[in-house]
């Protein structure tokens, strides 16, 4: 092959290759994962007495209502409601609270939202034993 007819080859070549890789580009499956629904805002929450949930959740309870001090420094924030799961309300209704959890070398998963104004006399307390992915309402 001479060197003259080296660029009349390079379209073909160009052309070629780009169709090598949209065929390798099609043959890659990818795989994607659809995130769990979202529980409905009205959904009905199971209940669980007060009384029934673990001695630590019964303690965090004690000290919301006594208004501290909380043994974590997140204890008291403002909880986002970003899973959707409780009721919908403004900003700032409610706030997240640290249950203990025996043999955790960090805060757990376990926690305490309550809802209201002031946060020393809630409305309504919601457990979770799942960080955020279920909710009960206690009742007291």
């Amino acid at each position: 092959m001479s060197l003259l007819s080296w660029p009349l080859l390079r379209p073909t070549w160009r052309k070629s290759g780009f169709a090598a890789i949209l065929l390798a580009a099609a043959s890659i499956s990818v795989q994607v994962q659809a995130k769990e629904p979202v529980a409905t805002p009205n959904a009905q929450l199971d209940s669980v007495a007060l009384s029934a949930l673990p001695r630590e959740a019964q303690t965090t309870h004690r000290l919301i209502l006594a208004g501290g001090p909380f043994p974590y420094s997140k204890d008291g924030s403002v909880f986002g409601n970003r899973e959707r799961i409780l009721p919908r309300k403004t900003r700032g209704y409610y706030r997240e609270y640290t249950v203990r959890t025996p043999g955790a070398r960090n805060r757990g998963a376990r926690r305490l939202v309550c809802g209201g104004d002031p946060p020393p006399q809630p409305d309504v307390c919601y457990y979770t034993d799942d960080h955020y992915s279920s909710f009960k309402r206690v009742q007291p």
